[in-house]
Parts: structure tokens; C-alpha cells; sequence
């Protein structure tokens, strides 16, 4: 894959179910490129994290103002002209379209692994809202992108430190 033109400022999206390693890809990335950052989780409004945290999964309804909050965020970031990284789920093409509308410089990296991969990193997480017995309700919810979505694809078998470089790489990113 050709690295792509940067737009004046670039904001990363890394989609991927629970366990997929967005929160530490990110770190990883954040570590090398220096730019801002923002957990999606973090955005949640009490009643999401509570309904998840009892194991009742989202519905389209309850992701909307969430995801309208992560789209803000992109846009503030995208007119500021400053770089920056974000965690979201991101599940559905429809979700990805709202995201991609904060701006041209959004970029949107599924970072993908298969489900037994996913569970056993799920339930070996300590002190995260997110249970893993909603994983099954994650990966119903999943519509994996198409190709004309122009998502980058990345399998989470590797270690952080490869999948970053590959990201960097891919999207055409100055890591200095």
C-alpha cells in the first residue's frame, strides 16, 4: 500500500472491538508521533458505562450522542490544524461515516483479530467496565469496513510496537 498525502492535520481513528488493543496501539503511537490524544471510552455518558458494566449491550440509540461526542472532538482537533489520536469502537459503517464527517483528515484504522484472540484479551483485562461476555455482542454488531470505506486494516496478532509502524508507515506518517 502507497503512503497517502497528509491533509494539514491528521486524526487517527482505531476501531476495533473490546480487546483489540486500541488503548495500546495508541499509546504507541502517541509515544512516537507525539500527538494528542482521547480514550473513546472516556467519552461514555454515565448511562452507557453503567449499561455495559451490567452487561446489557448498546443499542444504535444509546452510541449516538457518544459517537456525536468523539465526532466533535475530531472536528475541534481538525480546525485547530493539530494531529491527534482516538479510541472508538466504531462497529458499524454507519458510525464510521458520522466520525469521517468531523473533516478530509480523518483516518480510520481497524485493528482486527480473530474472536478467540479478542476474548482471552478481554478476560484477562482487570479493571475495565467492559465485560467480556458482551464480546459476543460486539462481534454481531461488527460490520467489518468494505474496501471503498478506505480503512486501513490491521491484524492485532502482532506485538504494538509492529502494528504501530505499520500505521505509521501505511498512512504516510512523519514519526519526528
Amino acid at each position: 500500500m502507497q503512503p497517502t498525502p497528509r491533509p494539514s492535520s491528521t486524526v487517527i481513528v482505531l476501531m476495533g472491538v473490546s480487546g483489540s488493543g486500541k488503548s495500546t496501539i495508541a499509546a504507541e503511537l502517541v509515544d512516537r508521533l507525539g500527538w494528542t490524544f482521547a480514550e473513546g471510552d472516556a467519552m461514555h455518558p454515565p448511562e452507557n458505562i453503567e449499561r455495559m458494566a451490567a452487561g446489557i449491550p448498546l443499542t444504535d440509540a444509546d452510541r449516538a450522542p457518544w459517537l456525536r461526542r468523539i465526532t466533535d472532538w475530531i472536528r475541534a482537533r481538525l480546525e485547530a490544524g493539530q494531529d491527534a489520536i482516538v479510541t472508538c469502537s466504531a462497529l458499524k459503517a454507519e458510525y464510521r461515516d458520522e466520525l469521517r464527517s468531523a473533516g478530509p483528515g480523518v483516518r480510520i484504522v481497524y485493528l482486527r483479530g480473530n474472536p478467540a484472540t479478542l476474548v482471552a484479551r478481554q478476560s484477562a483485562r482487570r479493571g475495565h467496565f467492559m465485560p467480556a461476555s458482551l464480546m459476543r455482542s460486539q462481534l454481531e454488531t461488527l460490520e467489518e469496513p468494505r474496501p471503498d470505506e478506505g480503512v486501513l486494516t490491521v491484524d492485532v496478532a502482532a506485538g504494538p510496537a509492529e502494528i504501530a509502524t505499520t500505521i505509521i508507515r501505511s498512512l504516510g506518517l512523519d514519526p519526528s
